[in-house]
């Protein structure tokens, strides 16, 4: 799930895909998103504040940003597992990256993987909201 800085991003997307492709049928895909989530690193409950919080999504999604030498590192946390899952692969994305790979990689894998055909029109709407706040951390450091 982490990725290395080394890593090129269309690398990192690439394998996201392939992983999701393994897969034949939408429910091993989701069970696989499921499992991705539970694999989230620890979240500091000192970030579960008001800032981090991601408003907008039915669940609880905490998302927080810390930039050194350039790289933006992301923690997050939800209390609803698929949620978790949609966090995993942001932070498999994202994790380590720069503000211009960040804002300038297009999130056409997200319909690669067959996500945003699956997903309710809330959790759409949480996890466009989580890009949203990655992309708005990523604009005041380009």
């Amino acid at each position: 799930m982490s990725t290395d800085a080394k890593d090129d991003i269309q690398t990192s997307i690439d394998a996201l895909i392939e992983r999701f492709a393994f897969f034949n049928d939408w429910k091993d895909r989701y069970q696989y998103l499921i499992d991705l989530g539970k694999k989230l690193p620890a979240f500091n409950e000192a970030w579960e504040t008001d800032d981090n919080r991601i408003h907008g999504c039915q669940s609880q999604v905490w998302l927080h940003i810390e930039q050194k030498e350039g790289r933006f590192y992301l923690h997050a946390k939800s209390d609803a597992t698929i949620v978790a899952g949609m966090i995993a692969l942001i932070l498999w994305v994202f994790n380590g990256r720069t503000s211009d790979e960040i804002l300038n990689t297009p999130l056409d894998f997200l319909g690669k993987i067959g996500l945003l055909q699956h997903l309710s029109p809330s959790r759409a709407n949480g996890l466009y909201n989580m890009i949203k706040h990655l992309h708005a951390q990523a604009k005041l450091s380009a």
